[in-house]
């Protein structure tokens, strides 16, 4: 594997004591390292100081959100980490959903493809140095230049699921970002890309437990998985891959109220295959199975596990452990 990540921050670790877990990473062999942007962190400061702490690795945005930030200040944010780490920066951007756009910004939630398509190319031309002007067709730029142009532009790359979203990716972004999907759905994401995607990176972030208490892993995989696979979006898209069945007991549930009903009924095998779980070597080789299906740059979400413990410390041992060999 070329590229290897991981995603930060870590789960059970505070941000203030991130720097001497991050500042091995390279040493350990990991090439990158990426935020998403929800309801914690944002998507741009864990970056900043990842960039500052170990200037080998590559940073990237996996996903911000197109509407909770005008297109300019996108910009202007991208730009100014492109700055802060020349060639070591990513900007992959999203729609997001009502969820995060809606409810807790106020945001309405409106024409997402379209945002995401036109935020993709004002984000291209600004980035280049392009002056911008003119009506897209979901926001209007009167006129913008980046007063401080990165060199190199950093690539600009799409988190998609489903077919339209996919064919934007391969058509006029760098590279593909997704996430919660089985190594068996990689070649059919790949191939949804459609053929000017051949050859473009892929980044999936894949959910790694390193246990073999089978059993703990599933109870992490169902509290992660009960709300995720019942939201909107991803419902949406494990329907695409063929999974509506397998998930209706699960959507029952949830429409009902019965959340942990819900998160009870996704299956076992489900589970297992959404969540990387095993010895450290029985990870890896999972992870290389991602790879071999299409996956260019894997980023690692690594959960806690009782043989590693929590924290700076327990979190750093699965992270040697889990490393490229």
């Amino acid at each position: 594997m070329d590229r290897y990540g991981v995603t930060i921050p870590l789960r059970t670790v505070p941000l203030s004591a991130h720097r001497r877990v991050v500042e091995q990473l390279p040493d350990l062999g990991y090439t990158d390292a990426w935020t998403g942007e929800a309801a914690g962190h944002d998507g741009f400061t864990p970056l900043a100081l990842a960039a500052a702490w170990a200037p080998s690795l590559r940073v990237g945005t996996a996903v911000v959100p197109v509407q909770t930030r005008g297109p300019a200040l996108l910009a202007m944010t991208a730009a100014t980490l492109a700055e802060a780490a020349p060639g070591r920066v990513v900007v992959g951007v999203g729609s997001s959903g009502p969820p995060f756009v809606t409810r807790i910004n106020g945001i309405p939630f409106e024409h997402p493809y379209r945002r995401v398509r036109d935020t993709v190319r004002f984000l291209r031309a600004a980035l280049a140095g392009e002056f911008v002007a003119g009506a897209y067709d979901s926001f209007t730029i009167e006129g913008f230049r980046l007063a401080s142009v990165p060199r190199p532009a950093p690539p600009v790359m799409v988190g998609a699921l489903r077919p339209q979203m996919l064919r934007l990716a391969g058509r006029e972004a760098d590279g593909l970002i997704v996430n919660f999907l089985t190594v068996q759905d990689v070649p059919r994401v790949v191939e949804a890309m459609g053929p000017e995607g051949k050859g473009k990176e892929v980044v999936a972030r894949i959910f790694v437990c390193p246990t073999r208490d089978r059993e703990y892993a599933r109870a992490q995989g169902r509290a992660m998985l009960g709300g995720i696979l019942n939201a909107r979006t991803y419902s949406a898209f494990h329907d695409w891959l063929g999974r509506g069945d397998v998930l209706a007991a699960s959507h029952r549930a949830w429409r009902g109220g019965d959340f942990a009903g819900a998160a009870a009924a996704v299956p076992d095998e489900l589970v297992d295959a959404l969540l990387v779980h095993g010895s450290p070597e029985e990870c890896r080789a999972q992870v290389a199975g991602y790879v071999e299906a299409g996956v260019v740059t894997p980023l690692l979400a690594v959960f806690p596990s009782p043989e590693f413990g929590a924290g700076p410390d327990g979190m750093l041992r699965a992270l040697r452990a889990l490393a490229p060999v």
